[in-house]
């Protein structure tokens, strides 16, 4: 059994004194302690060998295990398992071979200033990430907690929030929280001009106006929150397609035939961490799947160009799949052959000649076929009456 020589401290703004007596003797014990100069200051002076982050940061892991057998501490801000570098370490060096010592972190600290439950609040981070990915979690009445990325961070942030009809939103910022330098700056989205500390936590009060923009995480987006050019999954269908392929925490969906990404980042927006990638040959869709991933809050839908299947090549094996621009035999193969078991594929057809290949496809595979079709209220002279859109035969099925 492999034994722990890896210890993976975490510290706060009042340094080794914040530390468990414990924790202090091991990191006054070690022979070498790596960590960012900020983690270097604050753990004092130790007679122990200092190693910055490497550069590029990937190296980190080799570094490590070339230490392996000596007495190493890797210094983090805070609880390491929480957004934070020891999960990543976790993944790569046998857990057997680590010891964790957690530290209050910037959630709980933040979130015992504002008096705030940590059961009824979203805690998220942009730090190192794009900051458009707090976008999905603006909701009326919600409360954020977030990692930032730098001084400039808050400011970007009360942007998003103004321009959705959030700018009554009560932003917070902590900076060197736990420490004698700990500050605190209160102000609205709408007129945020606060200097913050580069290092710093940013705590969010979502106040909607009349006219907020409403982006709940559950499917069925209004059809006029996506730029497009008429051609996409309509709101309804949508939605029955979305339940369909059913989005999990982490799961990556290929949206083949994306055209303006409307299921891609639905998909995205549904599950924490739901990767997708979709494939559109034709350039000025590729633009607005790309505009509305960032507007809608999943900057990373990765977008590729080509025709399926030949684009497919290659590709992260899915857990879902949705084809929604053309589907022909081959496609079909290529998808189910690639597609993850316990897998969902999801194909809409409007068209007579898809309608009848799915019948085909259906009739040797199973899976189930329904009709969708919906119709609105439109104006007929001074009256009103339903018109109706073209109707969309959905073929559904699992990978078992």
């Amino acid at each position: 059994m492999a034994e722990a020589w890896l210890h993976i401290v975490g510290i706060g703004e009042d340094g080794l004194d914040g530390l468990t007596p414990a924790t202090r003797a091991v990191v006054e014990a070690a022979e070498i302690i790596v960590g960012g100069d900020r983690h270097h200051q604050l753990a004092g002076r130790i007679a122990a060998e200092r190693i910055a982050w490497p550069s590029p940061f990937d190296a980190l892991i080799s570094t490590l295990k070339g230490m392996r057998g000596r007495r190493v501490v890797v210094l983090a801000t805070g609880d390491p398992l929480w957004y934070s570098v020891g999960a990543r370490i976790g993944r790569a060096i046998d857990p057997a071979e680590i010891v964790y010592h957690p530290q209050v972190g910037a959630f709980q600290l933040a979130a015992a200033r504002m008096g705030w439950s940590m059961a009824d609040l979203e805690t998220l981070t942009v730090h190192g990430r794009p900051v458009e990915q707090m976008i999905a979690y603006i909701q009326p009445m919600q409360r954020l907690l977030i990692l930032t990325t730098g001084e400039e961070t808050p400011r970007q942030i009360a942007g998003f929030l103004a321009e959705r009809g959030y700018g009554d939103s009560r932003m917070t910022v902590f900076g060197a929280m736990g420490g004698p330098d700990e500050a605190r700056f209160d102000g609205l989205a709408r007129d945020w001009s606060h200097v913050v500390p580069a290092f710093n936590t940013l705590a969010v009060e979502c106040v909607a106006a009349a006219d907020a923009a409403l982006m709940p995480r559950v499917p069925g987006l209004e059809d006029d929150l996506f730029q497009h050019d008429g051609t996409m999954t309509k709101q309804e269908v949508r939605a029955a397609t979305l339940a369909k392929l059913m989005p999990m925490r982490g799961a990556l969906l290929w949206d083949v035939g994306c055209g303006s990404g409307s299921v891609a980042v639905e998909w995205m927006r549904a599950a924490r961490y739901a990767r997708a990638i979709g494939i559109e040959p034709l350039a000025e869709r590729r633009v607005f799947a790309a505009a509305n991933a960032l507007a809608l809050g999943v900057p990373g839908l990765e977008i590729v160009d080509g025709f399926a299947p030949a684009a497919l090549a290659g590709l992260e094996a899915p857990d879902a799949i949705f084809i929604g621009g053309g589907i022909s035999d081959e496609v079909f193969v290529a998808c189910w052959q690639a597609l993850r078991p316990l897998g969902r594929l999801v194909v809409n057809a409007v068209t007579l000649e898809s309608e009848a290949l799915l019948l085909a496809l259906a009739s040797r595979h199973g899976g189930e076929l329904v009709k969708l079709q919906v119709s609105r209220v439109v104006s007929i002279g001074r009256r009103q009456g339903w018109r109706p859109s073209m109707p969309v035969t959905q073929w559904s099925l699992v990978k078992r």
